[in-house]
Order: C-alpha cells, then sequence, then structure tokens
C-alpha cells in the first residue's frame, strides 16, 4: 500500500519538535536541522512522508559523503552507535511523538531507515485517527460528485474537496490507480515514480526518487503505455510551469485534468470546454 503518512519528529536529547509548519517538502511541514557535511554547515529540511527521500538545503550534499546532524534548539549533535546495515554509516535516531523513534543514515543518497514504535496498537490507532487513504483526514473519502442549481434551467456539477477521482492515461485509457494512489512515471535525471493522493484538493505526495522544491519535473508519463503527459501550448495558471494532463472520471463524462509540474505548486484546473459544465470545489482557479 502507498498510504502517504507523515511523520511527526522530536530531539532524541531535548525533546522538542523538529517539524518546520513553514516550509513544506511535499506539501507537509518538514523536519528541520542543522547539518555539516565536508565541512560545510548549514540546514536541512527533511520530508516527513514516510518513505520520501525529498529534502530541502542551504548547502551541497555529496553523494555518499557522511553527514551531521544536530539540533536547532538545543545544538546537540544526533547520533548512535548503531550502523547502517546498508553501508556501514552511523544511524541518526529521532522520537516520534505518537511513540517509539525512527532512524535514518547519516550518509548522502543512502536510503536506509528504520520506524519501531513502542507500541504498535497505539500508534496505528493515533495514524488512522489522523490520517485516511487520502492522507489527511480534512477531506472525507465519501465525497461523491453532486449537482448545484445553475440559470437558465441548466445543471452545473461540482466536484467536491475530498472526491476520489478515478484517473485514466489520455493515451491508453487505462486507469493510473494503484493501490488507492495516483501512479505516474517520471523522468528527472532518473526514472521512478511519483506518488499522488488522488482526492481532490488532498496535496500529498511522495516520490520513489529525489525531487528538488520548487523545480519542475522534466518528464511525466503514463507507467502503462510509457506516453508522455505533458501538454503542449499549456503552462501552469499560477507559475508558468509546464503541466500533465490527465482524464478524470466526473459524473456524465470523462474531463481533462491539468497538474503543474512544479514541484511544490498546488495549482490544477479543467480545460476550458468543461469549465461551463464543472466546477472544482475550493479551487482558487475556478
Amino acid at each position: 500500500m502507498y498510504e502517504l503518512i507523515s511523520l511527526k519528529l522530536k530531539c532524541p536529547v531535548c525533546g522538542k519538535s523538529l517539524m518546520d509548519e513553514k516550509h513544506l517538502v511535499d506539501n507537509e511541514p518538514s523536519i528541520l536541522l542543522n547539518i555539516e557535511i565536508k565541512g560545510k554547515k548549514g540546514e536541512i529540511r527533511l520530508s516527513s512522508i514516510y518513505g520520501s527521500y525529498n529534502y530541502l538545503t542551504d548547502i551541497e550534499m555529496p553523494e555518499g559523503e557522511v553527514a551531521k546532524f544536530s539540533c536547532t534548539h538545543c545544538n546537540a549533535h544526533i547520533t548512535s552507535d548503531s550502523e547502517c546495515l546498508s553501508c556501514g554509516a552511523n544511524m541518526v535516531p529521532f522520537y516520534l511523538d505518537m511513540g517509539g523513534k525512527v532512524t535514518i543514515c547519516s550518509r548522502s543518497g543512502c536510503k536506509n531507515h528504520v520506524v519501531e514504535f513502542e507500541d504498535l496498537a497505539v500508534a496505528l490507532k493515533k495514524m488512522y485517527q489522523e490520517y485516511g487513504l487520502a492522507g489527511k483526514d480534512d477531506f472525507k473519502p465519501d465525497h461523491e460528485i453532486t449537482q448545484v442549481e445553475k440559470p437558465v434551467d441548466e445543471i452545473q456539477e461540482i466536484i467536491e474537496s475530498g472526491a476520489f477521482m478515478n484517473s485514466y492515461c489520455p493515451h491508453c485509457n487505462k486507469s493510473l490507480i494503484e493501490n488507492n494512489m495516483l501512479k505516474l512515471k517520471i523522468h528527472n535525471g532518473g526514472e521512478g515514480f511519483l506518488l499522488l493522493s488522488p482526492y481532490l484538493n488532498v496535496f500529498t505526495s511522495k516520490s520513489t526518487i529525489f525531487l528538488e522544491e520548487d523545480k519542475t519535473v522534466k518528464d511525466v508519463r503514463c507507467w502503462h503505455c510509457d506516453k508522455s503527459l505533458i501538454q503542449e501550448n499549456k503552462t501552469c495558471g499560477k507559475c508558468g510551469s509546464d503541466v500533465v494532463m490527465i482524464e478524470v472520471g466526473a459524473r456524465t463524462k470523462l474531463i481533462n485534468f491539468y497538474i503543474c509540474t512544479k514541484k511544490g505548486c498546488r495549482w490544477h484546473g479543467l480545460s476550458g470546454d468543461d469549465y461551463y459544465d464543472i466546477r472544482l470545489e475550493d479551487s482558487l482557479e475556478w
């Protein structure tokens, strides 16, 4: 399963929260730490999405180099005697606010990490209380497409926030949904997958390869037919970046749905042909 769960971490020395609510990575509050690597010091903001390896930093992160992490509150060096089973570097531990700990490898590029819960039953209960399959529980997954009154005896469909959007490739018409996630193939200096919440206005995401915040993805493809989903002669209505087009099932027909390719941009919208028949709830563009 691909549920996108955001973990809230605390410093193992002073116990204070490491979460940065103002700076988002993968559209969720990031984990803020001081970092030192190859003699250079700076800050790093790690993704709080479990299984994501994205981050923001103000220094270079040479592949294969071991980094030192410290708390931004107490400045204590965060490390352990445990060695990474993949590369031998020291593991870096953090406390989970729901009980337990997360340890990550200190070597740049190594993806080894471990999550341990003090009480698995309690942790799972807290996760299900806070998160649904879509991500945050703010949006109810049973929302469906409804109708609103419109002048001249016309009916306009409205897709409510939290509505599950069945999504399809516009080329091969196969479903892009896998394990309750919208799955897209990406090329961005390497090949991987981008997993998006398929619920309208739930912006949680993660990728299997590193994606830099505020940068556009070079190419987005269907994972069935491998054809590009990036649209020519159409750009994001907010930042001007390229957009991806998929087909989404509305109540009466399939509609063209556009998503910005810039990491962190939340713009999405419909084609001009669908504008008068369908509205996206809580979307500023419409």
